[in-house]
């Protein structure tokens, strides 16, 4: 036995969105909840206990960096990946499949398993859906993925079928891999490519496997916009009422609001703290390059209406001589404010689901945008 739960507290009578809460071994998550990416036990640019601070209640750790370096065994070791990075609050890992997709050139897939060369020091390892669990059980996460083979876009149709047909044997080889009584939980994984007889096909495999959540995989691979939400809006009505569904990879604030409005209840990107890292900040009315000159002299914060410790006390003018400058701050800063935007709309999603106003929550997002709701 799992100590995971799904409960729906709330559903939108004007959309699909949802409002629910997860229970897991190390506490609840109000969900639709965001995950910033701690690819290697670490959230870049940015304290655990401020994460805490942030509103942050779960962070997705990576299968495939931890097993490279510094080593699974370790991290189990010096305490799991919580004890690790000094973290007490649920940790989701991905099963690498992903990491390895990307690999593209240094690996090779066969039924057993993937064939791939590390990306630190070119050694080969092999990584199947038995190491895969492993690995993320050696972690302690608290969420584990089924290993899965990601599909690119474009993929022919021949490849798609295949690799998805594999993902499902590979999932119930995950699920038998598991340690009876851990306390996690194992998510599967729906592939298909953007076919969506291939999506129905893996959906109805996977859910006739019992997972106690399920991921839409795939996505956010090079589709475009439209073409993703498409696949989101045929995929989750698939998958059971009763399950958490996490949207894999996405995204953009825009990418969230839409997930949610088709049901999504979980969602994982590096986008906010990587464009931190690049100068670019996200508000009410959209995006902000802090590079630009037009911000030289500007002494008002990121967003007027934002209440972050970041929005409360530097200017635009000071976060762009950071950034320019290279200056270590300007990652911090920028990081900072950048998730407090995104667990700030995931709380206002939230109450808005509550309250069943999703669809004028949907409109005023886009308003502010100045970009109609019909292009989405």
């Amino acid at each position: 036995m799992t100590e995971f739960s799904f409960e729906l507290i709330s559903s939108s009578a004007e959309s699909s969105a949802r409002r629910g809460r997860l229970r897991t071994r190390r506490g609840e998550i109000q969900t639709p909840v965001f995950m910033p990416v701690g690819t290697q036990a670490t959230v870049k640019g940015i304290l655990p206990e401020t994460l805490k601070e942030l509103g942050t209640q779960i962070i997705l750790a990576n299968t495939y960096h931890l097993f490279l370096r510094p080593g699974h065994d370790l991290v189990r070791d010096l305490g799991g990946v919580h004890g690790f990075m000094n973290w007490d609050r649920p940790i989701l890992t991905d099963s690498g499949g992903f990491q390895v997709f990307s690999l593209s050139d240094l690996r090779k897939i066969t039924e057993e398993g993937v064939l791939f060369q590390s990306h630190l020091n070119g050694a080969r390892h092999h990584m199947t859906p038995e190491l895969s669990v492993a690995v993320q059980e050696a972690l302690g996460a608290d969420i584990l993925m089924a290993f899965d083979e990601c599909i690119p876009f474009p993929a022919d149709r021949s490849y798609a079928a295949d690799a998805t047909e594999r993902s499902t044997r590979w999932a119930l080889r995950s699920k038998r891999a598991r340690t009876p009584g851990n306390g996690s939980a194992l998510f599967g994984i729906i592939q298909g490519s953007m076919y969506t007889d291939l999506r129905a096909k893996s959906a109805a495999d996977l859910v006739e496997l019992d997972f106690e959540g399920y991921a839409v995989g795939g996505l956010s691979v090079g589709e475009g916009d439209a073409l993703m939400y498409d696949m989101m809006e045929f995929t989750l009505p698939l998958l059971p009422a009763d399950r958490p569904r996490y949207v894999m990879g996405i995204g953009t604030p825009e990418n969230l609001v839409e997930a949610v409005f088709r049901g999504a209840d979980m969602f994982d990107c590096v986008l906010p703290t990587r464009n931190a890292r690049n100068g670019v900040l996200f508000t009410s009315s959209g995006r902000l390059s802090i590079k630009q000159s037009r911000y030289t002299r500007d002494p008002s914060p990121i967003d007027e209406s934002c209440s972050c410790y970041v929005c409360r006390h530097y200017s635009r003018a000071y976060l762009r001589h950071l950034y320019l400058c290279n200056e270590i701050l300007s990652s911090v800063l920028n990081t900072h404010h950048n998730l407090h935007y995104y667990h700030n709309l995931m709380e206002s999603i939230r109450k808005a689901v509550e309250n069943d106003s999703f669809a004028g929550f949907r409109n005023d997002f886009y308003r502010r945008r100045e970009v109609p709701v019909e292009s989405n």
